[in-house]
């Protein structure tokens, strides 16, 4: 028996020894968020001492856990960005219902397709694929967009005004060619961000490329993080570690780290993922089990993001659907995400049938940047699934939008196919040919709205505190009427900020200022602890903030960017809508 008690006591000396070394078990984390002694983040959040968590269980099938809605801060900070009725976070009571939107195709795509011999490829495939990314450059005022040309070939730049008619400007990477990649290196997937924050200029842009070589195209060659000053001369080739076939990267600017979206397989095609606040430094991570049956070590990535029994499958294709690829990006005050949703049919079926796979975007929404709430699990942007340009293997940009006006414009890729396989790629493949790039549009904030019909219905937030001066609302009232109020912690009515004193709402409007009867603006209650009660009849509310000045500016993230827009954020409110209404594109919608 002794023996046996020394073996015990040895065993758990190891096992706490292990613990300490790899930041503790997942036991240990376990504990409630309200004890949560981390990070604060700018919404209230404070996340756990260890962070990113590694307790997702690679083969739970569950849709994963929210933990910041099961225990949400007893008080919301509002001062960054609009804020969004995407979940419950914000909400103590409503009889108000929810509804989400998905974007509507433009009925002129594509808007780029390939015409050149480099976007023709080297195997004749045809591809003019924008996937990397697409921003609004301040400094310039023009839109800029990487995007593939050619199946595994090279990476393009081109540029456009209005984000319609796209212009491939001669480079001299490849003299007399709009290649913006040098010559020795093909991608597979990549991510191009324009860091504006940037304190070095020649690093004003970053990406993150997985490379493959030219023969054959499944050869893994791992991957680069690079930077440059212009988006098309790139320096600083930093290795990578290993990273699977659609590895990503996105900036978090909520807590000024680079994240890293990596495939993976514990659960079919899935995510691991590792952040970092130096974007070459942190590139150089662990290899990792990407089954993720070993035990996690310190400096690998973590288990993050997968499919799960919520999304459904193809009706036709009756196949589990898998997690393709996962890019994100900030939209005003939360982490805005595209799940590339794989619904089938495998690769060598579409090899056999000269068709694309089906992948279509499915939207997620995040408040700390790891954890996903996905409420609704339609393809906010499908396949059409017949043959036209974007039949299947649809896929979000790195930065999934860009705000214009009372506009969000989502831009994606997608594949026709050569089921007569005209053109040849990889053994008579043609999955992957004429591929080109279309856009969606969403109303601004339209993701999810509150709605009321005829009878009027109300919605009253969870306790809030902000520093700003003029209260602002999206909403469609034009058929009937929105007011709101203001109460204390007791929910008493604060006056003047009554409902009686409230001056009704009768308007669409992407930025509607919310204003009361004897009261200049809100900087009595700067600092205090509130809450709003909005009422509604006959309409849909999409979000609401509180401005520093009667301009409406937000202060939030703004995705890509767009016309009016002098950098990451929203400093500028109503010019934005001026300057969007200056590109006279509205009409072409």
């Amino acid at each position: 028996m002794r023996i046996v008690r020394i073996i015990v006591v040895l065993s758990m000396v190891v096992c706490w020894a292990g613990a300490a070394e790899s930041g503790g078990t997942n036991q240990d984390r376990k504990k409630p968020w309200n004890e949560n002694q981390g990070e604060r983040l700018y919404n209230g959040i404070v996340l756990p001492e260890v962070w990113p968590p590694n307790d997702i269980d690679p083969q739970n099938t569950a849709p994963m856990p929210v933990p910041y809605l099961e225990s949400r801060p007893q008080v919301v900070p509002i001062d960054v960005g609009r804020q969004l009725f995407v979940d419950d976070f914000l909400i103590e009571t409503t009889d108000l219902k929810r509804a989400y939107h998905r974007p509507k195709k433009f009925a002129g795509n594509p808007v780029l397709k390939p015409e050149t011999e480099l976007e023709q490829g080297y195997s004749k495939n045809w591809e003019a694929m924008a996937k990397g990314g697409l921003w609004w450059d301040p400094a310039e005022n023009v839109f800029k967009m990487w995007y593939d040309a050619g199946w595994v070939n090279t990476i393009c730049y081109a540029t456009s005004n209005d984000g319609l008619t796209w212009n491939r400007p001669a480079l001299d990477v490849k003299p007399g060619t709009n290649q913006a990649l040098p010559a020795d290196l093909h991608p597979d997937t990549w991510s191009v961000v324009l860091d504006t924050e940037s304190k070095d200029p020649q690093q004003r842009y970053k990406m993150a490329i997985r490379l493959r070589t030219l023969y054959p195209p499944g050869l893994q060659k791992g991957g680069l993080s690079m930077t440059s000053p212009d988006g098309i001369h790139w320096t600083n080739r930093t290795t990578m570690g290993f990273a699977g076939d659609c590895s990503t990267m996105f900036y978090n600017p909520f807590r000024k780290k680079w994240v890293y979206s990596l495939r993976s397989q514990f659960r079919g095609r899935s995510r691991h993922y590792l952040e970092t606040a130096d974007f070459l430094a942190g590139a150089k991570w662990k290899p990792f089990d990407l089954s993720a049956q070993k035990r996690w070590m310190p400096g690998e990535p973590v288990v993050w993001a997968a499919v799960d029994r919520d999304d459904p499958q193809d009706r036709m294709l009756q196949l589990t659907p898998q997690l393709y690829s996962l890019n994100a990006v900030a939209y005003e005050s939360i982490v805005l995400g595209a799940f590339d949703i794989w619904r089938g049919p495998e690769n060598n079926v579409c090899n056999a049938m000269g068709l694309p796979k089906i992948t279509e975007v499915n939207f997620a929404y995040s408040r700390d940047g790891f954890h996903w709430y996905r409420p609704d699990r339609r393809a906010h942007i499908p396949a059409e699934r017949h043959d036209v340009w974007d039949r299947g293997y649809v896929r979000a940009l790195s930065n999934l939008c860009c705000v214009r006006g009372d506009t969000l414009w989502f831009y994606y890729s997608a594949f026709q196919g050569d089921a007569d396989r005209t053109y040849r790629i990889h053994s008579e493949n043609g999955m992957y040919c004429h591929g080109a790039t279309g856009v969606a549009f969403l109303r601004r904030d339209g993701f999810a709205s509150m709605d009321a019909g005829e009878t009027a219905g109300k919605l009253t937030t969870r306790p809030i505190r902000f520093t700003g001066s003029h209260m602002f609302v999206n909403v469609d009232a034009s058929q009937g009427e929105l007011r709101a109020e203001i109460l204390d912690v007791a929910g008493q009515p604060i006056a003047p900020f009554t409902l009686d004193h409230c001056r009704s709402i009768h308007a669409n409007s992407t930025l509607q200022q919310v204003g009361w009867a004897d009261a200049e603006d809100l900087t009595a209650l700067h600092g205090k602890t509130v809450r709003f009660r909005f009422t509604l009849q006959q309409g849909s509310l999409y979000a609401f903030w509180v401005s520093r000045d009667a301009s409406g500016r937000s202060d939030g993230y703004v995705a890509g960017g767009g016309p009016g827009f002098t950098g990451p954020t929203d400093t500028v409110g109503r010019a934005a809508l001026e300057a969007e209404a200056e590109t006279g594109v509205g009409g072409n919608r």
